[in-house]
């Protein structure tokens, strides 16, 4: 099967409120951003589907941890968005254990991608993800997705104010667009690598 008929018969298998009810999986990556940072709309780029993950215009929809079947026992997760203002405190306090508990609690978890927006910039919900991750020595990767919204002129400019934000190397930020399709072959790739599709 080639790369693209892989990511092609990516199918939702569940959405759960806790990490506990998943199950096991052989291998898995999950995608975790700021509210309204577009994660929904690069998960289809991805998966070359326009509409595998639910896209709203309502930052914060993604309120539970969705699953998505690439091969058997090869997951792709979406994390709910953090950074959601319309929402009580409880709620946001549920959330962000809930996201807790899934990125320290999965053995087969092989790598976070942290969505940014390329155009806004780090935030300060970002930054502290990041911290935590860095606390936690959880293997992430930093993918600046809307890269369509930065001048071309400005691309390498933004792209190490983004890297030095985050203290990581400008190279280790995947820079990607859902929707002109910039950098989704190269995300593309590491995902394959990463849940061992070949």
């Amino acid at each position: 099967m080639k790369k693209n008929d892989i990511f092609n018969a990516a199918k939702f298998v569940m959405s759960v409120n806790a990490q506990q009810k998943l199950g096991e999986s052989q291998a898995e990556v999950a995608f975790v951003g700021r509210s309204n940072v577009g994660k929904s709309s690069l998960l289809n780029a991805l998966c070359n589907q326009r509409s595998l993950a639910n896209v709203s215009k309502t930052p914060g929809r993604t309120r539970s941890i969705n699953v998505f079947s690439v091969k058997p026992g090869k997951w792709i997760i979406d994390l709910p968005g953090y950074g959601f203002a319309a929402v009580s405190k409880d709620e946001k306090d549920n959330w962000h254990s809930m996201l807790q508990h899934y990125l320290s609690g999965r053995p087969a978890l092989k790598a976070i991608f942290v969505l940014v927006d390329a155009y806004v910039g780090v935030t300060k919900l970002d930054r502290q993800m990041i911290e935590w991750l860095n606390e936690m020595d959880l293997p992430y990767m930093v993918v600046a997705n809307k890269t369509d919204r930065v001048a071309p002129d400005k691309n390498d400019d933004q792209r190490q104010a983004l890297a030095l934000d985050l203290l990581v190397v400008p190279e280790a930020v995947i820079w990607a667009s859902a929707k002109t399709g910039a950098g989704i072959a190269d995300l593309q790739d590491i995902v394959f690598d990463l849940l061992e599709l070949g």
